[in-house]
C-alpha cells in the first residue's frame, strides 16, 4: 500500500503571495494514500530538504510529491533527496503549482483549490508509478567540433587539452573565422591577428586535434555518446600532403580578378588561392567555377609551375565517416546582403560599405594595405558617416534583434578612422548606445571625448548621391527632431549579423532546435544555455545569437566544459524517460518511425524457432529515444507507451480530478 507524503513549498512570496500553502497541505492530507502533508518556507533549501528525509523515515514512505516550481528548476534536487533514503527516485513527482496556478491567477479560493488539484493529480500519478532505472550506454571519447572560428578553436583546444580527441571541420578552406577578417579588436584595440593566429596554428599542430579544413557534415546518426557522422571533405584539387605551401601556383594563375571573399570583396583574388597570408592550413584551393581548366581544360599553368607535382584536376569529393560522443557547434554567423538596403544607396553606390569591408580597408593586410581609401576612386575619404542598426532592431524589416556588437564596432571604426585620417571628420547615427561589457562604456567615451567622433542620436531615412558626395539625410532627436542632412566622401553601415542561409539545413541534420531567425535554439535561457534539446550537442559563439569575441570564447570553453564532463566516465547514465513498444501487439504499420524527431524507431523482424520472419515490429532505441511521446499519440494499436507516462498513470491522474474529498468542495 501507498505510503505518500506532500510538501508544500511557498518558494518564497511566489506561491505563497497567492495560494493558502497551509490549507493545500491540510486538504492534502485527506486524499487516500498520503499519509503525511506539510508547507515549508522554501523547500529546495537545505532545512527543507531534511524536512523531506525526516518524514521519510518516520512515516515510512514511499512516494513523495512536493508541490512548487517547475520540476525543470528543481526535480532532480528533489529525486536526490529520495533516492537518499532508499527511495526510487521515479517516485518522486512535483507538482508546478508556481508556472501553473499562482503566477497566472490571483489570490483566492478558487486558485488555492487548483493548487489542491494540482497535488491529487501527482499523487495519484505517484500511487500508479514503477520503478525505473537509468539507462547506461558507453561513450565514444572524441569529439566533433563544426566550425572553425574563435569559439570553435577554444572549444577544440579546451577539449584536447583534457586528453580527448577532437575533429574539426570548417566549411572555408582556413579556419579562423570573422575574427581573422578583423584589423583591430574593442575595448582594447590590440591586433587580431596577432591573438588569434597562435590559436590557429596551436589547432594545426596539436596531436589530440584532426583539422579538416573546407569539409562540411553531411549527415548525423546515433545518440549521445554515440554519434555517427558523415563528412563531406570538398575537393581542393590540391594534394595536400605534397604541396608545400610556396605559393608559386597563386602567381602563375592567369585569373587574377575574382572578387575575394575574405577581404568581403574590397579586392580580387586569383581562381588557385590561399585565403589570407596566415591561413591554416596553409594550402591553397581551386576555385572550380572561376577556372579556366575546369571550363574549357584550356589552361594548366598552377600544374606547370607547381615544383611540388601536388595540382590534381582529378581529385573528387571524399565522404569520411566517424564515430563521436559529443559535438559542439560553432559555425558563427553572416551579415545582410546588399539588397536589404535600398535606402542606404547599398549596392547602388561604391563608397557605401558595410562595417566588414570598411574593417578590411582598415587592416595592414587588406585591399590597400591599411590605408583608408574610397572604392570608387582610390582617394582618402575627409568625412565618413557611419549609420548604425542598419537592419538590426528593424521590426519593417523582418529584424527586431540587437546584432549586440555594431555600437561598440562603430566606435572603434570611427576611432581608427580618426587615427589614419587625423583631419577627417567621423560622424555617427545612432538609436542608442549598448556597451555592455567589461570597458566597453568607457571605450566609447573615449571615442567622443579623446578622437573628437561626432555622436547624432537619430534614424537615417535615406542616402543618395548629388554632385559627386553622398548626402546622408536622417533628423537629430536630441534637438527636437530636427532634420539633418550630411555631406559624405564615404558611408559605412554596420549591417545586422544574422544566421548563415545554411543554418536551418544543418540544424535539421543535427535534429536541435532553431528560433524563428534560424539562431540555433538552446535547451534552456537560463539553466542550460550551451545544451541543446538534442543530448551530446552543445552550442557556441554567435550560431546562437550575436555575440562578441569575449562572450564567443566564454561559451566556447563552456561547451567543451559540458563535452570534458561527458567524456570523464566510460559509461553515461541517462534518465529512462522514453518510450517501449509491446512487440506482441504491434502491427508494423511504423507510422510511428514516420513521425519519430530524433529517428529512434528501428524496423526489428521477429522469427519463429526455425529462423522464418514471422513480422516485423517497431523497436525503441533507448539511446536515441529523447521521450517526446510522439510516437504514443500516433501509434494505432496503442502499443506504445511511455514510461514514467504511461497511459494509465495519465488516465488516472484525469480521474484523480472527479474524485475531490467534501473538505475543499
Amino acid at each position: 500500500m501507498a505510503r505518500i507524503g506532500v510538501f508544500i513549498c511557498h518558494c518564497g512570496e511566489n506561491i505563497a503571495s497567492t495560494v493558502d500553502c497551509g490549507k493545500v497541505a491540510e486538504i492534502s492530507s485527506k486524499i487516500p494514500g498520503v499519509v503525511f502533508s506539510t508547507d515549508y518556507k522554501y523547500m529546495c533549501s537545505d532545512p527543507g530538504q531534511t524536512l523531506i528525509k525526516d518524514a521519510i523515515k518516520k512515516y515510512k514512505l514511499t512516494g513523495v510529491v512536493v508541490g512548487a516550481c517547475s520540476p525543470r528548476m528543481h526535480e532532480p534536487t528533489f529525486r536526490k533527496v529520495v533516492a537518499s533514503e532508499g527511495i526510487n527516485p521515479f517516485f518522486c513527482e512535483m507538482a508546478n503549482i508556481r508556472e501553473h496556478c499562482s503566477w497566472v491567477h490571483p489570490k483566492g479560493e478558487e486558485t488555492t483549490q487548483k493548487a489542491a488539484d494540482t497535488i491529487r493529480i501527482l499523487v495519484e500519478k505517484v500511487r500508479n508509478n514503477e520503478p525505473l532505472y537509468p539507462i547506461k550506454v558507453p561513450v565514444t571519447k572524441r569529439a566533433l567540433v563544426i566550425g572553425g572560428g574563435i569559439a570553435g578553436i577554444q572549444a577544440s583546444l579546451d577539449i584536447a587539452n583534457a586528453g580527448n580527441e577532437v575533429i574539426l571541420i570548417e566549411k572555408e578552406p582556413s579556419i579562423g573565422g570573422h575574427m581573422a577578417q578583423l584589423s583591430e579588436t574593442f575595448p582594447t584595440l590590440d591586433c587580431s591577428q596577432c591573438i588569434l593566429t597562435p590559436r590557429m596554428v596551436e589547432v594545426a599542430q596539436h596531436p589530440n586535434i584532426t583539422l579538416m579544413s573546407y569539409s562540411e557534415v553531411e549527415s548525423l546518426e546515433g545518440f549521445i555518446g554515440n554519434f555517427k557522422a558523415t563528412i563531406r571533405k570538398k575537393a581542393r584539387f590540391i594534394n595536400e600532403e605534397l604541396c608545400n605551401g610556396c605559393g608559386d601556383c597563386t602567381l602563375k594563375c592567369p585569373i587574377k580578378k575574382i572578387p575575394d571573399e575574405f577581404n568581403a570583396e574590397m579586392g580580387k583574388r586569383p581562381a588557385i588561392y590561399v585565403p589570407f597570408p596566415q591561413a591554416v592550413p596553409n594550402k591553397p584551393v581551386i576555385d572550380k567555377d572561376n577556372c579556366t581548366h575546369f571550363k574549357n581544360g584550356k589552361c594548366q599553368f598552377c600544374k606547370t609551375n607547381c615544383s611540388a607535382g601536388a595540382i590534381d584536376f582529378d581529385q573528387q569529393d571524399q565522404l569520411i565517416t566517424v564515430d563521436v560522443g559529443a559535438i559542439v557547434v560553432a559555425t558563427g554567423f553572416t551579415i545582410k546582403g546588399t539588397d536589404f538596403f535600398p535606402e542606404y544607396g547599398y549596392g547602388k553606390y561604391k563608397d557605401v560599405v558595410t562595417g566588414l569591408q570598411f574593417e578590411r580597408l582598415l587592416s595592414s593586410s587588406g585591399p590597400t594595405l591599411g590605408e583608408v581609401r574610397r572604392p570608387s576612386d582610390g582617394k582618402v575619404p575627409k568625412k565618413v558617416v557611419f549609420i548604425a542598426c542598419a537592419g538590426s532592431r528593424d521590426p519593417a524589416k523582418g529584424i527586431e534583434y540587437c546584432s549586440k556588437i555594431c555600437c561598440m564596432y562603430t566606435a572603434k571604426h570611427a576611432m581608427l578612422y580618426k587615427h589614419k585620417v587625423p583631419d577627417g571628420e567621423a560622424d555617427i547615427f545612432y538609436m542608442d548606445i549598448r556597451a555592455g561589457g567589461k570597458n566597453y562604456e568607457e571605450f566609447v567615451r573615449r571615442a567622443v571625448e579623446e578622437d573628437d567622433v561626432n555622436y547624432i542620436r537619430g534614424r537615417v531615412s535615406k542616402v543618395y548621391e548629388k554632385n559627386g558626395k553622398l548626402i546622408v539625410r536622417g533628423v537629430d532627436t536630441l534637438l527636437n527632431s530636427t532634420p539633418v542632412e550630411i555631406e559624405a566622401d564615404m558611408v559605412v553601415l554596420a549591417t545586422a549579423s544574422v544566421a548563415h542561409s545554411d543554418a536551418e539545413s544543418l540544424a535539421q541534420k543535427l535534429h536541435i532546435s532553431y528560433d524563428s531567425y534560424n539562431f540555433f535554439s538552446e535547451a534552456h535561457p537560463k539553466l542550460r544555455p550551451v545544451e541543446t534539446n538534442t543530448a551530446g550537442i552543445t552550442l557556441a559563439g554567435a550560431c546562437q545569437a550575436p555575440k562578441d569575441i569575449p562572450e564567443s570564447v566564454a561559451q566556447a570553453s563552456a561547451a567543451a566544459s559540458k563535452t570534458i564532463a561527458l567524456f570523464s566516465q566510460d559509461l553515461l547514465t541517462r534518465e529512462p524517460i522514453i518510450a517501449v513498444s509491446n512487440k506482441s501487439t504491434c502491427v508494423g504499420c511504423f507510422l510511428c518511425q514516420s513521425v519519430c524527431p530524433y529517428l529512434a524507431i528501428e524496423r526489428e523482424e521477429i522469427k519463429d524457432r526455425n529462423g522464418n520472419i514471422i513480422k516485423t515490429v517497431a523497436s525503441i532505441n533507448s539511446g536515441l529515444c529523447q521521450g517526446c511521446g510522439t510516437c504514443v499519440a500516433f501509434c494505432r494499436s496503442k502499443s506504445i507507451d511511455l514510461q514514467g507516462y504511461t497511459n494509465n498513470q495519465v488516465f488516472s491522474e484525469v480521474s484523480a480530478l472527479f474524485e475531490r474529498s467534501e473538505e475543499y468542495v
